[in-house]
């Protein structure tokens, strides 16, 4: 009999108190759009960080000027078996001087008499695996073999994007901490300040003899109904900005449906949760609060 009584007195809230329920889950719904928002750029960022990675992580293996087809495909082979290593890719010597003019322009033609680009094997790494230290075995590795004449790969910038990769995650982890405790604060006392103008009915409940748990049950059904609410309106305004977002940035993951899903159906989840804990928290403390005498 309790359950029914404090589901049905909580979302009789709703029309009691219909300004203070509107404050609440406005406050909620901005609260989860900050916080889907937040999520949505932690997850591109996470994105771009292992893209860059895994392109500063490239190795280039220069051949042997005498080396034949198969010993350079021997090779290729052997090192796309390599620990770390996500893919290797075998240029030839004509095909490296495609490359050269492409990229080198009108004067490449001073060039073309002579033969003077060796072959290669372009590695990339994984991005678990494209640090400082890692690639420094594998060049290592890659040196101490037969018909390999150099290995490079730019370690300096390697090393810098490192640095700045190091320095946004700290400074995206305080952000989001920030992002979420203000959230916090501004659900739990947009929530308390609903329960606080009701303040007469929780002594009156409590006069008749009402238990604290009694009194405190409805207030928290209403209170993850308005996160709940909160929850739903935070992914319908997420949602049409993914669409928009997919639209003009289609390079970005979040066309996928999944990223889409998990992020509203997280968001909704986080509102019941807000709602909850805000309501839950704010009763307590005014039923403790509240003079009886």
């Amino acid at each position: 009999m309790l359950i029914p009584y404090s589901v049905k007195e909580g979302l009789a809230g709703f029309q009691r108190a219909k300004f203070a329920v509107f404050a609440a889950t406005s406050a909620m719904s901005v609260a989860l759009v900050l916080i889907g928002l937040f999520a949505l750029l932690s997850f591109e960022a996470q994105q771009v960080s292992t893209w860059l990675r895994q392109r500063v992580g490239e190795l280039e293996m220069f051949l042997a000027e005498d080396i034949d087809r198969t010993q350079a495909q021997s090779l290729h082979l052997r090192a796309e078996t390599m620990p770390g290593v996500l893919e290797a890719e075998y240029i030839s010597k004509e095909e490296a001087g495609r490359i050269f003019r492409e990229e080198f322009g009108e004067g490449a033609e001073v060039f073309l008499n002579e033969p003077f680009l060796p072959a290669s094997i372009k590695v990339r790494v994984r991005s678990s695996y494209a640090n400082p230290d890692s690639l420094s075995r594998l060049v290592s590795e890659f040196k101490s073999w037969n018909r390999v004449d150099d290995v490079v790969f730019n370690q300096p910038l390697l090393v810098k994007v490192q640095q700045n990769i190091r320095l946004l995650s700290i400074a995206g982890l305080l952000l989001g901490t920030i992002v979420v405790l203000a959230s916090i604060f501004l659900v739990a006392n947009t929530i308390r300040l609903t329960i606080y103008a009701r303040r007469l009915l929780i002594r009156t409940m409590k006069l008749v003899g009402a238990t604290d748990g009694f009194i405190r049950r409805p207030f928290i059904v209403e209170g993850i109904a308005q996160g709940l609410l909160a929850g739903v309106l935070a992914a319908l305004v997420l949602s049409g900005f993914y669409s928009v977002l997919a639209e003009y940035l289609p390079q970005l993951g979040i066309s996928s449906g999944v990223v889409v899903v998990l992020s509203n159906l997280g968001v909704i989840i986080a509102g019941v949760t807000l709602g909850w804990l805000g309501s839950l928290f704010a009763v307590r403390r005014f039923i403790q609060n509240v003079a009886i005498s």
